[in-house]
């Protein structure tokens, strides 16, 4: 589907099945694929990840996953096994510039691998970034989208190509549209702790006014809720209820660290605040998630989740005795 045209209409939500510990494979197990098969493997879950090189791989396993190393643009879908066996498949593997989804441009026998294996549901993570240009905006998901990145040209085909791919399929299917994904580890006060100096792609969004942001806790929270009930193609924009400017963010993040850390204070905790609104810019709304979904944010704000992060230093500081 071109970007511009409306999406299909969802099926109505029906109740599902109590959920059971299935089998869980994650396409591509980065910072949240990482974070929700821990979780899930807590729960008693069977969790298989793909990841790209054997050192993650040992990393994964020391997790109790089964993990392999899978290149998804060279790789034979044949030798990944555990896609026969899953129940569930969380799919977070980004697009390629001049790829597309490697996935689904490289393999056209992953429809019917699915067909003959056990899933249930397949959920696809893509980015807010498909509503494109917004003006400052609220927007919510059914908005029409108009990415104007090649970057979230290929998410939101992404998007139609899982979606349509499981068209034909008894599961159900959801995308979720995230915010920015910060947590422990990748954070502002990570940023400014490290002394990191700002990315290419950072700098790009200091003189933005709204940012659409989400703690990965609550991204394993809309995940699991989404297993709670039956839809054929479903999408959830994941993010808090707080679109602040990045400046106001790393403001805030300085001042928790000044308070604990004085020697990690810096002259410039991140970039100036700006007033106008830059290309690309949208407040994203939440709301279908919290009424459809019935998610109840951890973190509703940066402040929350960015407080949580800290907590997590001093007792760790004070567990290892450090402080």
């Amino acid at each position: 589907m071109a970007p511009g045209i409306a999406p299909k209409p969802a099926a109505p939500l029906m109740a599902a099945q109590p959920k059971k510990p299935g089998h869980m494979l994650v396409l591509g197990t980065g910072f949240v694929g990482r974070y929700v098969s821990e979780r899930l493997l807590a729960q008693g879950w069977q969790v298989s990840g793909t990841c790209t090189s054997a050192a993650k791989k040992m990393e994964l396993e020391k997790l109790g996953m089964n993990a392999s190393v899978f290149d998804a643009t060279r790789s034979n879908l044949a030798n990944l096994h555990a896609m026969q066996d899953a129940t569930h498949l969380l799919i977070s593997i980004p697009p390629i510039p001049g790829v597309g989804d490697p996935l689904l441009s490289s393999h056209n026998d992953l429809q019917r691998t699915l067909t003959d294996g056990n899933l249930q549901w397949l959920c696809y993570l893509s980015s807010t970034g498909v509503y494109g240009d917004c003006g400052g905006a609220w927007v919510d998901e059914d908005r029409v989208v108009n990415p104007n990145k090649e970057s979230s040209k290929l998410r939101y085909a992404a998007e139609e190509g899982w979606l349509d791919l499981v068209d034909e399929l008894d599961l159900s299917a959801f995308v979720l549209r995230l915010g920015g994904i910060y947590g422990p580890g990748r954070s502002a006060l990570d940023t400014i702790a490290k002394r990191k100096s700002l990315s290419r792609t950072q700098k790009l969004r200091e003189s933005k006014q709204y940012t659409a942001r989400i703690h990965v806790a609550d991204i394993y929270q809309a995940i699991m809720a989404s297993m709670g009930v039956r839809s054929a193609r479903k999408i959830y924009n994941v993010v808090d209820d707080d679109p602040a400017p990045r400046a106001e963010v790393f403001a805030f993040a300085q001042s928790l660290i000044e308070k604990i850390y004085p020697d990690l204070a810096t002259d410039s905790a991140g970039p100036d605040s700006q007033d106008r609104i830059i290309a690309g810019e949208k407040r994203v709304s939440n709301a279908r998630l919290k009424e459809e979904l019935g998610v109840r944010l951890v973190h509703p704000s940066y402040r929350s989740g960015l407080q949580s992060i800290l907590d997590s230093w001093l007792a760790e500081s004070t567990t290892s005795g450090k402080m």
